[in-house]
C-alpha cells in the first residue's frame, strides 16, 4: 500500500517509529491548505515560510513527546499550531510610533504617524476577545451578563443597572466579582491574553 491511501494516524504512529517518509507524506498532504492560510495571514513569502517551517518543527517535537492526541484532526491541530505562531510574531514585532523632528519648531502632535490598527493587531485583539469569550461561560449568569453588557456591547454601568434592573453599585460589584473569577480561571489554566 502506499504512502498516500494511509491514514494519518497510522501515518504518525510510522513516523514515531522511525518511518521519517511517514512524516513527509503527511506534510505533502496538508502543505498548500497550510502555506494558503499562514500567507494569507501575513502577506509575505519569506515570513510564511519561516512560520510554515516553524509549525512542523512544533509539530515533529510534539509528536515526538508524546503530546498529540489523535482525534482525526491533525490539520485542525497542525493550523492551530500556525494560528498561534503567525500571533506570537505580530506580538513580538509590534511597532512603536515614530517621531520625525525634520522642523526647527517641534510639536510632537505634527510628528507622530498615526496609523489605523493594523491586520496583525486586529488579529492578535480578535484571538483575545476569542479567549475571554470563551472563559466566561465558567462565570455565573449574572457576571457574565455583566461583563458582556460592559465589554461586548459597550454600555455604562448605568444602562446596565437599569437593563438588568438592579443598582449600579451591584452592577460594579458583579463586575468587580467576574473579573476576580476570570483572573483566577486565567490563572488556572495558564493562558496568555496579552497583546
Amino acid at each position: 500500500m502506499s504512502l498516500s491511501a494511509i491514514s494519518e494516524k497510522e501515518l504518525i504512529r510510522s513516523f514515531l517509529k522511525g518511518n521519517h517518509s511517514s512524516l513527509q507524506t503527511l506534510i505533502e498532504r496538508h502543505q498548500n491548505r497550510l502555506y494558503s492560510y499562514i500567507f494569507l495571514l501575513v502577506k509575505d513569502k519569506m515570513l510564511a515560510d519561516d512560520i510554515f517551517q516553524d509549525t512542523y518543527v512544533k509539530v515533529i517535537n510534539t509528536l515526538k513527546r508524546g503530546n498529540y492526541n489523535d482525534e482525526g484532526k491533525f490539520i485542525q491541530w497542525v493550523m492551530r499550531i500556525a494560528h498561534n505562531l503567525v500571533i506570537d510574531h505580530f506580538r513580538k514585532s509590534k511597532k512603536v510610533p515614530t517621531i520625525e523632528n525634520s522642523h526647527s519648531e517641534f510639536d510632537v502632535f505634527d510628528t507622530i504617524r498615526f496609523t489605523d490598527p493594523s491586520v496583525e493587531d486586529q488579529m492578535v485583539k480578535d484571538q483575545i476577545y476569542d479567549d475571554v469569550r470563551n472563559l466566561l461561560e465558567y462565570l455565573p449568569e449574572e457576571q457574565k451578563e455583566v461583563l458582556y453588557l460592559r465589554c461586548y456591547s459597550g454600555l455604562s454601568f448605568k444602562d446596565i443597572a437599569e437593563q438588568t434592573d438592579v443598582s449600579i453599585n451591584t452592577a460594579l460589584g458583579r463586575m468587580r466579582y467576574a473579573i476576580i473569577n476570570m483572573r483566577k480561571i486565567i490563572k488556572e489554566k495558564k493562558l496568555i491574553l496579552s497583546a
